[in-house]
């Protein structure tokens, strides 16, 4: 994990869509975010590709859904709160129901967002979204994840809600690292725990790992990025191979990664699993890092859960 270059998932996303916008089918709508969401980027390189449809989430998904009817494939930002819960109707019955070729690229999700409060930190999303039928739900962690993340839902033919953090954080893999939707990444072969993270806590459980190890004591890291369609068989094996199952996530603890894990296991290998992540309550205005120890989403929460008898 490389502490020094920091870089926000939004800002991966920004570069690679411009990347990747030589491919004329793709238009991207945003809702007068652009700036915030990075979407200005291929604004700038495709400016006859790019629509601002103003603070109107729920016009625009379903004009995305009308795009990509006819062959268009639209990638639509604006930020968690508004997309996963603005438009849910939308999604739901113009994207879903008829799987549409839609990419939600949702970003400033969780309580990273920081100083903007509770009414903008979206801690629900992952719970909406991954209950839709036909819906993929991806949640990156560093820069390269999302570079490769972008590229590929761009080549699905079907519903895409990606998870997106304003806050910039580690690059974590090498550039040309090997990803694949639906299979999840494990750091380390440790016995004595696996913390099953996401998203921007995912550098945390690294951290922790790494202090642990100085202690003797063993965990595998296992960065689930794709939280729709879930590694089953990763969950699984980590679950007979190792002590100890912890789940982490900006996220709230209900509907999320913890019981995508919890409802795997509760069917295939009935395993107790701690999950760590927003009780069942909204967030509060205050700096990132700040909001992630508030509510016990770092490294040393995640060693004091190891260490728990």
């Amino acid at each position: 994990m490389n502490l020094d270059k920091k870089v926000a998932t939004r800002a991966s996303y920004g570069e690679t869509l411009a990347e990747i916008g030589e491919d004329k089918r793709i238009i991207v709508l945003d809702a007068d975010l652009a700036e915030a969401t990075k979407t200005s980027v291929f604004a700038k390189k495709y400016p006859e590709r790019f629509f601002d449809m103003g603070i109107a989430e729920q016009d625009m998904l379903s004009t995305a859904a009308g795009l990509a009817s006819a062959g268009q494939i639209p990638f639509v930002s604006t930020f968690a709160m508004f997309a996963a819960g603005r438009a849910y109707d939308q999604i739901r019955n113009s994207i879903c129901y008829p799987k549409m070729n839609v990419k939600i690229c949702a970003t400033h999700a969780g309580v990273t967002v920081g100083e903007d409060g509770a009414t903008h930190q979206m801690l629900e999303d992952i719970s909406l979204m991954r209950t839709l039928p036909n819906m993929t739900v991806i949640c990156t962690s560093d820069d390269i994840q999302t570079r490769w993340a972008v590229k590929e839902i761009a080549k699905l033919d079907k519903p895409v809600y990606l998870r997106l953090c304003r806050l910039a954080t580690p690059v974590i893999y090498e550039e040309g690292q090997k990803f694949e939707l639906g299979k999840g990444m494990q750091i380390g072969e440790g016995t004595d725990a696996t913390v099953i993270a996401t998203g921007v806590v995912v550098q945390e459980a690294i951290k922790a790992k790494e202090e642990l190890e100085k202690q003797g004591i063993n965990i595998r890291v296992v960065d689930m990025h794709t939280i729709k369609p879930i590694d089953k068989e990763l969950v699984i094996k980590c679950a007979k191979e190792t002590k100890k199952i912890i789940t982490i996530e900006d996220h709230s603890i209900i509907g999320g990664l913890g019981s995508a894990v919890c409802e795997t296991l509760s069917e295939e290998n009935p395993t107790k699993v701690i999950r760590m992540g927003v009780k069942d309550s909204f967030g509060k205005s205050g700096k990132a890092e700040e909001l992630l120890e508030y509510f016990g989403l770092t490294a040393r929460s995640i060693i004091e859960k190891v260490k728990e008898n």
